[in-house]
């Protein structure tokens, strides 16, 4: 009978926590839509539209009476939101372990981010200091909400399925682009005939996206649960300040240090495959020329192959271990990337091909870097420890859109400011190299799985 009792409860155990797998799956689902249409396809050639409209004669924009020139504000911006969120995220992540209340603060952060997203509806004529701002909070929002959700994956998922569920999540994300890519790509292209303008059709695409977001965050936050605070954390610590705790957790993050050599490694090249996400289809539109039809279609194509790219990477993993395969994907992106730089202006079909390549290796580095570093993190520290990991993710990837935007700046040259991004994937990948990841997964407190 207590056989019996023991089955059945590991049975409704697993049940449980495949219910919780699949809601968090949504969570994907509803935020990469904003990844997709608004950060990687339309607001940056959009908003650097609108900058250009406001600028002076010699192509600069006065925001707070700091010369810019028009082509580096989107790129601005986007830094500028990296540097709020790392203010804001290890305090939330601090008071989501304290608390055990991580639903309420994902809630608040979706939400957020939606409505500033659907507010992108207001930006036309010369608004782009209202665009900036509405990134700003989207992109911070964002951030934050993603290092909420990112937490939850040591809790919802057994080591050995940490690879799967990951490259799932990562699928249902990029699935979900591709279906609204479709309907965007069809509203963009045949707007004439629905009656609204290219400049109108194009905010109604950003206002979707944040109408998206914030319905389908809903499945998440109702079958995802809350477990109560640590009982290290429950003791003694309710309450400190989110800056004191703060300070507990690096100062407890020294005492991991190989967990803090991976997040630097992943800090570099994260920051670099982050950059081509947002300022790729402003490449390919101000230095190759080429249409927002073909952005779209390029974007659509990265998303689909970005689906069998992430699930394929999992397998990859499960024989080849997670760390090897991430570094076959920095080698990938190094050579697609270098020969982003030799793309001929006006040839659509080689912009194609980049997209390709870009797809196949996009979803898979992303997902398995989440579950390798979710290894890493030690019990009950999860939110701090993943506040940590989505600055190196989201929040820290600072520099190299501010290094794009200064290439430019400087050069007046998108190719230039497109090459420099590949130091960022060899130092990347070098510094990956040198981490022994067993022996990081064991100091951290974790067992270790028999492929990694």
């Amino acid at each position: 009978m207590g056989i019996e009792t023991v089955r059945t409860g590991a049975a409704d155990e697993a049940a449980g926590r495949r219910r919780e797998q699949r809601g968090w799956y949504f969570y994907d689902w509803a935020c990469s839509v904003y990844s997709t249409s608004v950060l990687t396809v339309f607001l940056g050639p959009y908003l650097t539209s609108v900058a250009e409209a406001a600028a002076d004669a010699d192509g600069f924009v006065h925001p707070l009476g700091i010369p810019v020139r028009a082509g580096s504000f989107f790129a601005y911006s986007v830094s500028l939101s990296v540097v709020v969120a790392v203010l804001v995220m290890p305090l939330v992540g601090a008071a989501a372990d304290r608390t055990g209340r991580k639903k309420p603060l994902l809630a608040a952060a979706a939400y957020t981010g939606a409505a500033a997203t659907t507010a992108m509806f207001l930006l036309d004529g010369d608004r782009y200091l209202l665009g900036g701002l509405l990134l700003v909070v989207a992109n911070a929002a964002q951030s934050v909400a993603m290092m909420l959700y990112n937490s939850y994956l040591p809790q919802i998922a057994a080591p050995e399925e940490r690879d799967a569920v990951s490259s799932r999540g990562w699928a249902f994300g990029y699935a979900a682009g591709s279906l609204m890519l479709v309907v965007n790509l069809a509203l963009y292209l045949g707007h004439d005939a629905f009656g609204v303008t290219e400049g109108m059709a194009v905010r109604i695409c950003l206002a979707s996206a944040g109408l998206w977001w914030g319905g389908f965050a809903l499945v998440p936050l109702l079958r995802l649960r809350d477990r109560g605070p640590a009982a290290e954390r429950a003791a003694g610590h309710g309450t400190a300040s989110g800056f004191r705790q703060l300070a507990a957790t690096l100062r407890d993050m020294r005492r991991h240090p190989l967990t803090l050599a991976f997040l630097l490694a992943y800090l570099v090249y994260n920051d670099g495959i982050q950059t081509v996400i947002t300022q790729a289809s402003v490449y390919g539109s101000k230095e190759l020329g080429l249409s927002q039809s073909t952005l779209i279609g390029a974007v659509l194509l990265v998303q689909i192959l970005a689906v069998a790219g992430a699930l394929t990477m999992g397998r990859l993993a499960r024989i080849y271990g997670a760390k090897r395969t991430i570094l076959g994907s920095l080698v990938a992106w190094t050579v697609t990337l270098a020969a982003g730089y030799f793309l001929p202006a006006g040839a659509p079909v080689w912009f194609f091909v980049l997209a390709a390549g870009i797809g196949l290796v996009l979803g898979g580095s992303q997902a398995l870097s989440r579950s390798l570093f979710s290894h890493l993190v030690p019990p009950g520290k999860e939110a701090e420890y993943f506040s940590a990991y989505e600055m190196s993710d989201r929040g820290m990837s600072w520099l190299g859109p501010l290094l794009f935007g200064l290439t430019y700046q400087l050069t007046g040259s998108y190719r230039d400011a497109i090459i420099s991004l590949v130091a960022f994937f060899v130092i990347g990948f070098i510094l990956l190299a040198r981490v022994p990841v067993r022996r990081a997964i064991s100091d951290a407190g974790n067992r270790v799985p028999s492929t990694i």
